[in-house]
């Protein structure tokens, strides 16, 4: 993209803030490494997308997706909690990394709700700041003006604002920049590729930086929404974050030359190539999930007059691996003793594993669908 630049720094006295240009605007899309990209990235991400269409009942198997998005997102902010302790219930979580599992929780809630509202807003500021508001209820941060653009100057990295590594722009230019954000992704006249325009967006918002808290988590929920307000996903199954939680030195890096360099092909050539990954990775996940799901049916099947309840069990394991006794009393109707003799074949059969506690509070895990989201 000839003649692009990415702002300029502006003198705050003892410290110096960037001011990015603004992105409402004639964009051409001249560099052929990138073209090649896009074109690869939008052939994967439509392979992905087919997979809403022809799995049945796929939303049971969404919210390990969003749960492993919400996990790697949080990731990048430090936090320490792994995909089997997002899963557990609350009290199951150990003490010390409660803090992390409810900020994990916020992602997912604030996931849903985003997507969920996209029925009554556009994909805007509007939309923006309530994800936020679920984002950080409740949490760390909270006290940091939830759903709402910051009034005062932050900054990034370093004890303090003049020994930070970035500064984002001065709190009174934000309107601005947050209006001009907002007009370029629902600008129907500037002809972008969904891809490209979504990338450049998140580089902008990170930039812009417009919370006190929780810009990153954001900024990195906004991509699988975004595709899924255009249509170009019918479920949250880009999982984008894992890739930039793997890649999250050279994230930075690249972030950090478009505005020292005005390098934005770099940036845009390592988003796509992230989608590209990603969209692989998901894929190969769904087909050994299809497999999985084959196998598993296969063995509830030689359960005889069990096999009706086995299926309600699994359906429910497909959302969420852990389960108790009690939880598989609650979902069938069938009597304590007889939930346990439902819990012992699906052990025999290999199934459900044995995961923690004593015989009366034991969990269990379908350990083999677990695993295929800890790769």
């Amino acid at each position: 993209m000839k003649n692009f630049k990415a702002g300029y720094y502006q003198d705050q006295g003892f410290y110096k803030s960037f001011q990015p240009s603004l992105i409402n605007r004639k964009w051409v899309l001249d560099d052929m490494k990138t073209i090649q990209l896009l074109s690869q990235a939008d052939r994967e991400l439509g392979r992905l997308d087919m997979y809403s269409e022809y799995i049945p009942n796929i939303d049971l198997f969404i919210k390990l997706h969003v749960a492993k998005e919400a996990m790697q997102s949080s990731r990048i902010e430090g936090t320490q909690t792994n995909m089997e302790e997002v899963l557990l219930d609350e009290a199951s979580i150990p003490i010390e990394h409660r803090d992390d599992w409810e900020e994990i929780q916020n992602y997912i809630y604030a996931m849903e709700w985003a997507i969920d509202e996209l029925n009554n807003l556009p994909f805007s500021s509007r939309l923006i700041r309530g994800a936020h508001e679920h984002l950080m209820k409740g949490v760390r941060g909270e006290k940091k003006n939830p759903g709402e653009f910051r009034t005062s100057q932050n900054w990034i990295g370093g004890p303090s604002i003049n020994k930070a590594f970035f500064v984002p722009p001065n709190y009174p230019s934000l309107n601005e920049l947050m209006n001009d954000l907002d007009n370029f992704i629902n600008n129907q006249e500037i002809v972008l590729p969904d891809l490209i325009k979504i990338a450049i967006y998140h580089y902008q918002f990170e930039t812009i930086h417009p919370f006190l808290d929780g810009n990153g988590r954001i900024g990195r929920l906004l991509i699988p929404l975004y595709l899924i307000s255009r249509g170009i996903l019918k479920k949250p199954v880009l999982y984008f974050s894992d890739f930039l939680e793997r890649n999250r030195a050279i994230y930075y890096d690249n972030l950090t030359l478009v505005r020292e360099n005005n390098d934005i092909n770099r940036w845009l050539q390592f988003f796509l190539s992230g989608i590209i990954e990603t969209c692989k990775n998901g894929i190969n996940t769904f087909d050994n999930i299809l497999q999985l799901k084959k196998i598993t049916e296969e063995k509830i099947q030689k359960l005889g007059t069990r096999t009706g309840n086995a299926q309600i069990v699994i359906n429910a394991l497909y959302e969420n691996p852990y389960t108790k006794a009690v939880s598989i009393h609650e979902l069938t109707g069938l009597s304590m003793p007889a939930s346990y003799t439902l819990i012992s074949e699906l052990e025999k059969s290999s199934i459900l594993l044995k995961y923690s506690g004593n015989k009366r509070n034991r969990q269990y895990v379908f350990w083999d669908y677990l695993q295929l989201f800890l790769k």
